[in-house]
């Protein structure tokens, strides 16, 4: 199990009217994480692994502690929560050595852009997340790949 660490640096124009990082900002933060895990990162050289597309389905964040700015920049954890059949679940702490201002989890749901629709995740992309899959808090095992139902009893994919 291994997080991606993504150091971002905090720009000027980050910063709302009352003097902390505005909360849409941290969205962009996520973003910068999610393609250098997922872009830079993925798989050999020549890979075609994520390159075909890959939308947003959901976002959550939690702010847990308010940024200004500074010239170091803050880390971005990034980790595997779920690897469904045609979706993925990350999770990121937004943090320094000292606080946590940020938790996050986004839903990614691999595209075809040239066919406009949702695909599956290949064997190459799941091997390259597994090595990112964190295990559910207290159960000691991580969600794997496939068709599974939630809390509610719906079947996600």
């Amino acid at each position: 199990m291994a997080r991606h660490i993504y150091s971002c640096p905090l720009r000027w124009f980050d910063m709302d009217a009352f003097g902390h990082v505005n909360n849409v900002v941290f969205l962009r933060y996520l973003e910068e994480a999610r393609v250098d895990f997922m872009w830079r990162l993925a798989p050999g050289n020549g890979s075609d692994a994520f390159t075909g597309g890959v939308v947003v389905a959901r976002h959550e964040i939690d702010y847990l502690r308010p940024l200004v700015h500074r010239h170091t920049p803050v880390t971005i954890e990034t980790w595997v929560k779920e690897i469904r059949a045609a979706s993925i679940d990350l999770c990121y702490e937004v943090k320094d050595e000292e606080t946590v201002y940020v938790r996050a989890a986004t839903r990614i749901v691999p595209f075809d852009l040239e066919a406009g629709r949702p695909r599956r995740v290949t064997s190459e992309e799941e091997s390259f997340l597994t090595d990112y899959l964190e295990p559910e808090p207290g159960t000691g095992e991580a969600a794997g790949k496939g068709a599974g139902k939630s809390a509610e009893g719906a079947v996600t994919v």
